[in-house]
């Protein structure tokens, strides 16, 4: 998520470098180094991995709801499934 937020913050990056310890080098089109705030980067890096997780969780949610709303009017789980695909997990 750190190129990505790099990209979204600094507009003008065409390249990003990484080398094993992390450390970012970043270029521009014209192939000059472009100086970056990493505080800036980690925020908005962790900014876009909250809104990932909340999409993701969201069609978790709507798989569920979905799935009981089809319960509901009387299907059974299996033909429940075989209208979605989806299976909820197993309660242990």
């Amino acid at each position: 998520m750190k190129h990505k937020a790099i990209y979204e913050l600094y507009p003008n990056v065409k390249r990003i470098d990484e080398n094993n310890d992390g450390i970012f080098t970043v270029y521009d089109a014209d192939k000059n180094v472009v100086n970056i705030d990493m505080t800036l980067v980690e925020t908005k890096s962790n900014e876009l991995e909250n809104e990932l997780d909340a999409k993701i969780q969201a069609k978790i949610d709507a798989k569920v709801s979905g799935n009981q709303k089809l319960l509901d009017l009387g299907l059974t789980q299996a033909e429940a499934t075989a209208l979605t695909g989806y299976t909820p997990p197993v309660a242990e």
